[in-house]
């Protein structure tokens, strides 16, 4: 908008003179309040013309946009300093017109006050977290804004959070979209009428100025159009955008002002009147004309037309399907168009040879005109409109036209535009290269108009809106059809969309999908709809483009090069564009009143598959190796049928076709069924995975019930109306197996390969069992079928609640009332399912909350058919049946191998009655007798899964037998069949007692049963006397031959004929000689030969001989009822029966009997006959090759389970072996008998090499062990209130009271005032990036590691750790780790030589240690000698040290000091006890072994840190040692040397550290004796320190009274081991210094008030003293080895000082326990106090407040915690989400906060990245010295940083049911887990995320 207000700049524009408009520019608010003033007079016509003249010149936009966009006029860029002045001046200008004078922000606060905010209307773009409530929600689209919706009220609402895809606008407020009981407390009140009404010259101004402006900015647009020659550049059109980007900003302030303010500019918007003046009266302007032509050409390509040419030829031929109607609308629609715009797609299309097919079918000319021609403009909506689809929707334009839908005017005009334009978007979108991101703009404003009924009611009257969607939708998949290849390749009519096309691949017409499906869930749009036979004709059109589409064919040859991904693209397309619309208008016909729609429906949509079928040249037999998986037109047909006959009291025959198109009907559904047992069998394995992929969607939950659910069910129609012998044998044929179907044990099958045969046979029969027992559409209720489905999936899997709500298939239209969550689906759920808590299992991964199925449900509602019927996976199944048997053995109701139990369906809907007849029908009955018969004689290919389907169809048609026999004669008249030879009747109940003597079978000439000799045909076998009496017709005509070759295709082809021709043949004459050739399956094998075989069984035979098959005993079936005749009389028989296929056979056997008397006869002869061996008489050659094979097999299985057995027993003794790595701890202490005991060397097993034997220096033998850098010690506090994470502005965490902290500043404190080198010998370091030692216990040799780690190295397949950092995982226990420790030499306890108790005085040891001490080579490895031991030692301490960062290594002030090293090794040793004293809870008070019993390390880490720190010797006289131990007798030489800075005094040393110090620098192994000298001697000293700092923190009262009693005791016997005395002399003592004097008032009020009582006292020199306590104790007990005692928390100290020897043994324990009895003074203790005191006097003079803050050293830590989370995700997520980085003050895209101390971080955010190092990663080295937890903000999920690996956690926060909800998916209200939470704190305190956690990856310092 370079040019925008040149003029007000002073540009050169010759009409005006320079002057005048410099002057108006001075001075625009006098201008602008003048010419207010002018416009008020009654007669402004003067004033308006001035304000005219004075636009035009600033708004005018006269220099072309190419000089901002940077042509070669850019020099013309006006004289205010280049185009963005120019802008910015006119914006300027609008803004002080618009204000008339005033101030523009007073303006704006003024129109605002006359807001009648009734509604909210915030829009917002992607990405936007808004919230949704189901409960308050009329339309489905319904959203709220965060703040509307945490001010409204929700609790117990359905609601969720979600993150806004494609951008949309707050509801509140608008009660055509939600209930008004939802509405936030600032939109409840109509607020109307309180507003008062707008002054008419506040907004005058606006009325002049704004028409302009809009129209200043239309021009823009037009000439910043270039129509694009091939491809719009995206990049001229951006530029155009962003020049704009001030002025619809500008409008976009303006919509936010509020009601008054948009009504003006709806005016402006819509008023015809102005747009024509502003538009046409561009008269002589050149500029204007130019633009106005770009228009013009711009507009040409907005009609639906197509060029002339291809109407012409479209109209020669319309094929013979297509009706008269589709001919006319084009005679109108080519006159419009003189230039072709060669850049539409459409122009390509003719080369497809698409012509003869018509294009599509219109419903009437008139109507549709609209559409066809081009665009006409009326108002500046409508162009502004135009501009924003041109320029593809920018995100500012669609804002800008959303903030005005508030303005009800407004809407309604603004949707009846966009209506217009609809065409117009769906050709843009069409060629938009960016149509994701544009299909989101689009549906974010049609959303807004279309769930708005009232509005969607109108448009649809007033603008033919369904109309206009279904012709625009036609046209867009016209561009990509392509001819069909289904059935007849060349001939085919058909034309299908292609699924390659980027219109489907991309999904790009989801957006007109949308809104179709949108507008029909308003009930007045869909019954138009349903009512205008036009528009259904159209629909159908355009329903059949997708009719086959996606064909596959099998592949026969090799496998296919490219695997073809185009089946997303066609399921998606079939469940969007024609599955949603079907179930919207399903939806609107639920009751009688709607039966016309649905015939209306039904008639077209039989139009549309008659049709079809025409098109593919169609007549009976389906093209082999093809498959097809959409049959929309079938599903819309089947949908709409069951409705009609579930809620509508439809008689389903009148709207049934005739049957050869019931026939042709079930053809393709049919086919689809036999393909999925074909992919299942492998037999299109070549066709790729996706085949499989496809297989799998069809039935998966999205889809299911709109795809194979209509498909079955349409199959179960025709089944109810078909002649069921047809039905049967057209199943078996399309299966494939009907060759298998012969009583003969071989065959040929010319369709199928063997492999296959089994497993198609199976898949045959399971369709039958589906077919007959599911009952989804044939009677079952909405909340039945809800529970079957729910059941079903419960039993394959426990499920999480919304994994369930997944899975369940819910009716995809929003508005159908079985809304997900509903109230039925959580009453259903708690019936069905008991819920299990979400739990952590050992490993560590974490469980979901789950559902799992009630036992009653097990018991009585497992149905495997709707498992099989939903299961994506076969082995979903299969984990059914598990789950089952477990019940059942658990429940004790059944212990063996169970079958699939037997379910009592649910009754049948009148209507389908018919669908029962497939039971009774010669054919089947036929299947079942010659299956029973092979599975009898062990024929190949038949499994146990055939035998129960068998048995399960045999049962269900006991069950349904419809008719009684009554009539058990049968009659013989009427036409016969081939097949009545098998049996008499069709009726079940007496076929079964029917016997079959001879049947004669096509078999190869190898077969066995060729050999045999025929019967003679009149042999008739004992139980035919029997049927003789009764029936003697019967008989005759049985004997009078053999029975027939059994052949289903021929019958099958028969019935076809029959029907087509109802010819009825006389088939009289019974045995046809061998013609049956001619029926045998087509092109079969020409050697085969006919033999007759010797039957003589009935099914009761079969089923009887079975059951002494499976139970392997003769005579095993008893009939129940001669025991028991009550049986007969009342028979329990349950609905629902568990056990195997011997209570299943006897069950049969039982109903049997029940239903005639004639079989329970029956059974009872065929039982007493005693039944022969069932295997054939003769075993051939042939069959007894199986036999021995047979035998082979079982043998083989026999030797491998032994192996197999003997495999494991070894593994398990391996395993306790190796477990037991460090057995040797166990060993008892040896009685010391002989002077020299016999020491026992520890033995370690090498986990790799698996040898045992003792570490050596040559060989030395190292613990598997991970060192790692820890700052969990820093972390503990002192008070017990823990922290919480901040979740409001006020709440900071500030970290200074912290361990880490304290210790920090102690040590600068002492470093500030002493030499360095005593400073760091005197505290600890290690609070923060201390390096932690932990092993899993296993031992290996070392130069066994090092080939193990070559090993690692050449491995390239490496999951989550880096070997070159050393890392590996321990070779036994897979447990991760970083190096090796060596373990040394000798044994693994300190041996009981070195603890013989000593009786010396502690003066000797003292000396004694002294003298050790100070003996430097006194080690029994000499360090010269390099070993390998000592090699590898040096090693690991390099490993160690390089754990941890160079800044928690360094505190010396000169750098590289060896002080620095000694400071870093004895502090390793310090962290190590500190933190196993944690991980036993901060205590000893549990007392025994380490909770790491065999996993501590410590005894070996101290030897190599011993080793280490014996390099550094200690200045004799520098050795705290002396100072501990003698009285230093010139203590006037420190006071001497004034510019040296003094030594620390002991008073101001760590104790614990001293004693570390002490036993490190000892030669190893220790001495017990020398140990307990040296805790002794350092007690003292730490009482000592106790007692000081006790009376730095009395009152001066207390002091001076303590001092005085003490001092009266102090010549008692025991006054050293006094505590009165001795705080009395410390006291004196130390009030010689100026340490007491300082305090002045205001500090006595700061210390505590309460008086000091003795016991108090005692409490708290024993808290002081017992840290130091427990850590020694840990230390004995690993040096020496002894357990520690348990004890209570109140006698802990007592106990550990018996246990280190400070208590004396005689100690009397009647008065209470006082600490001080356990001093033992190694020099009298007064002396020794008095030279302590000494040393901090001197300090104290000079810096007495300092002196004080070093004596009171604060010692109780409580044990470290993460910081304490809210209840409710909700809090932190609303704080955190939107809160600015504090570094780079942006807000993140995925912010995280530290769960340690609080930080908020930004998570891979490249604006915090320092040196190549993301914020997280840097944190986590800072914070936790390469630890990190992270709470991620928009994901809800922890994520942990490990130095250079991370690793997801899992979340702590779970819905309502236990489950997480990561990255916030479900956005239902979150709730903290404080288990869960408790996990993770344990293993960040343990240091185990590295063991636990599984899934490491490196993060790159990307985090």
């Amino acid at each position: 908008m370079a040019a925008a207000a040149a003029a007000a700049v002073g540009g050169p524009q010759p009409p005006q003179p320079e002057v005048s408009t410099q002057g108006l520019a001075l001075d625009k608010a006098a201008t602008a309040a003048h010419l207010k003033a002018a416009l008020s007079r009654p007669d402004n016509r003067a004033g308006a013309e001035e304000l005219q003249a004075l636009l035009e010149r600033v708004l005018s936009a006269e220099r072309p946009l190419a000089a901002a966009a940077g042509g070669e006029e850019a020099a013309a860029g006006g004289g205010g300093g280049g185009p963005g002045a120019a802008e910015e001046e006119a914006l300027e200008w609008c803004k002080c017109l618009l204000a008339g004078g005033g101030g523009y922000d007073e303006f704006c606060a003024a129109v605002r006050a006359y807001d009648p905010a009734a509604l909210c209307g915030l829009v917002w773009t992607a990405n936007f977290v808004a919230y949704r409530c189901r409960t308050c929600g009329i339309s489905p689209c319904m959203s709220l804004c965060a703040e509307c919706f945490h001010q409204g009220d929700h609790t117990g609402h359905d609601f969720n959070m979600f993150r806004s895809q494609a951008g949309g606008a707050c509801d509140c407020g608008d009660s055509n979209v939600m209930r008004e009981s939802g509405f936030c407390k600032r939109h409840q009140i109509k607020s109307s009428s309180n507003i008062p009404c707008v002054p008419k010259d506040l907004l005058m101004m606006s009325e002049f100025v704004l028409p302009r402006f809009i129209f200043c900015l239309i021009q823009y647009l037009r000439e910043g159009y270039i129509e694009p020659a091939d491809v719009p550049s995206e990049k001229d059109l951006n530029k155009v955008l962003q020049l704009l980007e001030p002025q619809i900003s500008f409008l976009e302030d303006l919509t936010k002002m509020g009601g008054a303010m948009r009504s003006v500019l709806t005016q402006v918007l819509t008023n015809q009147q102005n747009y024509k003046d502003l538009t046409s009266g561009l008269g002589e302007n050149a500029y204007a004309k130019k633009s106005h032509e770009k228009y013009l050409i711009a507009l040409k390509s907005s009609g639906l037309t197509y060029p002339e040419d291809k109407l012409v030829y479209g109209m020669q031929e319309p094929s013979s399907g297509t009706s008269t109607l589709a001919v006319q609308g084009f005679a109108g629609a080519t006159g419009t168009l003189g230039q072709v715009d060669s850049s539409d797609e459409e122009d390509q299309d003719g080369s497809q040879g698409l012509g003869k097919r018509k294009r599509v079918k219109l419903s009437s000319g008139t109507k549709d005109q609209s559409i066809m021609d081009v665009l006409k403009h009326k108002s500046f909506l409508e162009e502004l409109l135009f501009w924003t689809i041109k320029y593809e929707f920018p995100q500012k334009m669609v804002t800008f036209l959303l903030n005005m839908l508030p303005d009800q005017e407004y809407k309604v005009a603004f949707t009846k535009t966009f209506v217009q334009h609809y065409a117009f978007i769906m050709k843009t979108l069409k060629k938009s290269h960016e149509s994701d991101t544009m299909s989101n703009r689009i549906v974010h404003i049609s959303v807004q108009l279309f769930s708005n009924e009232e509005l969607a009611r109108q448009v649809t009257e007033e603008c033919q809106l369904l109309d206009i969607m279904v012709t625009v939708l036609l046209y867009m998949m016209e561009s990509c059809l392509i001819k069909s290849e289904l059935q007849d390749e060349e001939n085919s009519l058909h034309v299908v969309v292609n699924c390659g096309e980027a219109l489907l691949k991309n999904n790009t017409y989801w957006p007109l999908v949308s809104d179709f499906i949108n507008i029909l869930s308003h009930q007045s749009v869909a019954k138009r709809f349903l009512e205008d036979h036009g528009l259904l004709v159209t629909w159908m059109n355009f329903v059949s483009f997708f009719q086959g589409m996606n064909l596959n064919k099998r592949e026969l040859n090799e496998h296919v090069e490219f695997e073809s991904q185009t089946y997303y693209a066609a399921f998606a397309a079939e469940l969007e564009a024609c599955a949603q619309p079907m179930w919207g208008l399903l939806s609107h016909c639920k009751i009688r009143e709607t039966q016309e729609y649905t015939r209306n429906v039904v008639r077209y949509c039989l139009e549309a598959l008659q049709d079809w079928f025409d098109a593919i040249n169609f007549v009976d037999e389906p093209a082999p190796n093809q498959v097809t998986f959409h049959l929309p037109l079938h599903r819309y047909y089947a949908m709409f049928l069951s409705k009609a006959v579930k809620c509508q009291e439809l008689d389903l025959d009148s709207v049934l076709p005739d049957q050869e198109m019931l026939m042709k009907l079930m053809i393709h559904p049919l086919q689809i069924q036999a393909s999925l047992a074909e992919i299942h069998s492998n037999m299109w394995v070549r066709n790729g995975l996706q085949i499989k992929g496809q297989a799998m969607t069809y039935v998966q939950s999205h889809f299911c019930n709109s795809m194979i659910d209509p498909d079955i069910y349409l199959l179960q129609v025709c089944a109810s109306r078909l002649d069921p012998d047809y039905f049967i044998s057209s199943v078996f044929e399309r299966f494939k197996v009907v060759d298998l179907l012969t009583m003969a044990s071989q065959h040929q099958n010319t369709v199928l390969d063997a492999e296959h045969e089994r497993s198609m046979l199976e898949g045959a029969l399971t369709f039958l069992v589906i077919l007959l027992s599911l009952r989804l559409h044939l009677g079952m209720s909405d909340d039945e079928i809800l529970r079957a489905e729910m059941v079903a999936q419960l039993c394959m899997n426990d499920r999480t609640h919304s994994s369930l709500l997944d899975l369940i298939p819910e009716n995809p239209n929003p508005k159908s009332g079985i809304i997900p969550g509903s109230y039925s689906f959580e009453s259903v759920l708690s019936a069905v399912a008991d819920f299990k808590a979400p739990v952590f299992e050992p490993g560590g991964s974490m469980q979901q909350g789950m559902y799992t199925p009630k036992a009653e449900v097990w018991d009585q509602e497992f149905d495997p058919v709707m498992v099989i019927l939903r299961t994506v996976y076969r082995r979903d199944v299969q984990s059914a049946m598990d789950r089952y048997t477990a019940f059942l053995k658990q429940s004790g109701k059944f212990s063996g191998n169970p079958w699939p139990p037997y379910k009592k369906r649910t009754s049948l809907h009148p209507s389908y009655k018919g669908l029962m007849r497939l039971l009774h029908c010669k054919t089947l009955h036929i299947v079942l007798f010659t299956l029973l018969y092979k599975i009898l004689m062990d024929h190949q290919n038949l499994s146990e899964h055939v035998l129960c389907m068998v048995l399960y169809l045999i049962e269900l048609g006991l069950e349904n037998s419809a008719e009684d026999e009554s009539d058990e004669e049968v009659s013989v008249g009427g036409p016969e069949r081939c097949h009545d030879s098998w049996f008499p009747g069709s009726n079940l109940v007496s076929n079964m007692r029917h016997f079959i003597n001879y049947v004669r079978v096509r078999v190869p000439e190898t077969a066995p049963e060729v050999k045999r000799d025929s019967p003679a045909s009149t042999s008739s076998d004992s139980l035919g006397s029997l049927q003789s009496s009764r029936r003697p017709r019967v008989l005759q005509r049985e004997n009078s031959g053999t029975a027939q070759v059994f052949s289903l295709v021929a019958e099958r082809r028969k019935k076809f004929q029959e029907i087509i021709n109802r010819s009825s043949s006389e088939a009289n004459q019974v045995v046809r000689p061998k013609t049956s050739n001619k029926w045998s399956a087509p092109g079969s094998a020409p050697h085969l030969t006919t033999a007759i075989l010797e039957i003589k069984e009935s099914i009761l035979s079969l089923l009887i001989k079975l059951h002494h098959k499976l139970s392997g005993k003769q005579n095993s079936y008893y009939p129940p009822w001669l025991d028991d005749i009550e049986i007969l009389i009342q028979p329990e028989i349950p609905k629902y029966s568990h056990g195997d296929g011997i209570t299943a056979v006897e069950r049969i056997l039982l109903k049997a009997a029940l239903q005639s008397r004639m079989n329970k006869r029956i059974i009872e002869e065929i039982c007493r006959k005693v039944t022969p061996p069932v295997p054939p008489k003769k075993i051939t050659a042939a069959e007894k090759k199986t036999l021995d094979k047979e035998e082979r097999r079982q043998k083989a299985r026999e030797r491998q389970q032994k192996l197999l057995a003997e495999f494991a027993s070894r593994q398990k003794s391996f395993m306790e072996t190796a477990m037991d790595v460090d057995s040797p701890e166990n060993d008892s202490p040896m009685e010391i008998t002989t002077a020299e005991p016999q020491v026992s060397e520890a033995v370690y097993d090498c986990v790799i090499c698996g040898q045992s034997g003792p570490s050596s220096e040559d060989r030395p033998t190292g613990l598997v062990v991970l060192l790692q850098a820890s700052s969990v010690l820093g972390q503990c506090r002192d008070n017990v209130e823990p922290k919480k994470l901040p979740i409001s502005e006020e709440e900071q965490i500030y970290p200074w009271d912290t361990c880490a902290a304290v210790h920090d500043e102690r040590l600068s404190l002492l470093q500030h005032y002493f030499k360095d080198s005593s400073c760091l010998l005197a505290v600890s370091i290690g609070w923060e990036g201390g390096v932690y030692v932990q092993t899993c216990g296993h031992t290996l040799h070392i130069d066994c590691h090092k080939s193990y780690m070559e090993s690692l190295r050449n491995d390239q397949v490496l999951q989550g750790f880096s070997v070159d950092k050393g890392e590996f995982t321990c070779p036994l226990c897979r447990q991760f780790a970083n190096s090796v420790l060596p373990c040394y030499p000798g044994s693994n306890v300190e041996n009981n030589l070195w603890q013989r108790p000593s009786n010396r005085s502690i003066q000797d040891l003292i000396k004694e240690v002294e003298e050790l001490q100070g003996r430097p080579g006194a080690f029994p490895v000499s360090i010269s000698s390099e070993t390998n031991l000592s090699k590898e030692m040096e090693s690991v301490m390099k490993d160690i040290k390089n754990t941890t960062q160079k800044k928690y290594r360094d505190y010396s002030k000169t750098p590289g000091s060896p002080d620095n090293d000694f400071l870093f090794m004895y502090s390793v040793a310090r962290t190590n006890l500190e933190l196993e004293l944690i991980h036993r809870g901060g205590n000893l008070c549990s007392g025994g072994a380490s909770t790491a019993g065999k996993r501590s390390c410590l005894n070996q880490l101290f030897h190599v840190l011993a080793l280490h720190m014996r390099l550094y010797t200690i200045d004799s006289e520098y050795n705290p040692w002396k100072k501990l131990t003698q009285l230093v007798e010139d203590t006037n030489s420190q006071l001497g040397n004034e510019e040296q800075k003094p030594e620390v005094p002991i008073l101001y040393h760590d104790v614990t550290s001293l004693l570390l110090i002490q036993i490190l620098m000892m030669p190893q192994p220790l001495r017990k004796e020398h140990f307990t000298c040296i805790v002794k001697v350092l007690f003292t000293l730490l009482y000592t320190q106790a007692l000081a700092a006790l009376s730095v923190k009395c009152s001066e009262e207390d002091r001076s009274a303590w001092k005085h009693v003490g001092a009266l005791k102090k010549n008692t016997s025991d006054a050293e081991k006094s505590y009165e005395v001795l705080l009395s002399f410390v006291i004196s003592e130390l009030s010689k210094g100026k340490l007491y004097y300082e305090e002045g008032t205001q500090e006595c009020a700061m210390v505590c008030p309460i008086a000091w009582s003795p016991e108090s006292m005692e409490k708290y020199l024993q808290d002081f003293c017992l840290p130091f306590l427990r850590i020694t104790s840990l230390l004995q007990h690993h040096l020496f080895g002894e357990d520690l005692p348990s004890c209570q928390e109140e006698e802990e100290f007592s106990v550990l000082a018996s246990c280190l020897g400070l208590l004396p043994t005689f100690y009397q324990t009647e008065h209470p326990f006082i600490s001080a009895s356990c001093l033992d003074w190694p020099i009298p203790a007064f002396d020794i106090i008095t030279q302590w005191c000494f040393e901090t006097k001197s300090f104290m003079e000079r810096h007495a407040e300092q002196g004080k803050a070093l004596l009171i050293q604060e010692s109780r830590w409580k044990l470290p915690h993460l910081l304490q989370l809210p209840e409710n995700y909700n809090t932190i997520f609303q704080y955190y989400h939107r809160k600015t980085c504090s570094i780079c003050t942006k807000v993140p895209k995925d912010p995280a906060v530290c769960l340690v101390c609080g930080t908020f971080v930004c998570l891979k955010g490249l604006c915090c990245k320092q040196q190549s190092y993301c914020e997280c990663v840097l944190h986590s080295q800072n914070c936790g010295a390469g630890t990190g937890i992270f709470l991620l903000i928009n994901a809800s999920v922890i994520i942990i940083i490990r130095g250079h690996r991370f690793c997801l956690w899992g979340s702590v926060y779970l819905d309502a049911h236990g489950e997480e909800d990561r990255d916030l998916r479900r956005g239902k209200p979150l709730y903290i887990c404080k288990e869960r939470y408790k996990v993770l704190e344990q293993q960040w305190i343990s240091h185990t995320f590295d063991h636990i956690n599984k899934r490491w990856g490196p993060h790159y310092n990307g985090l």
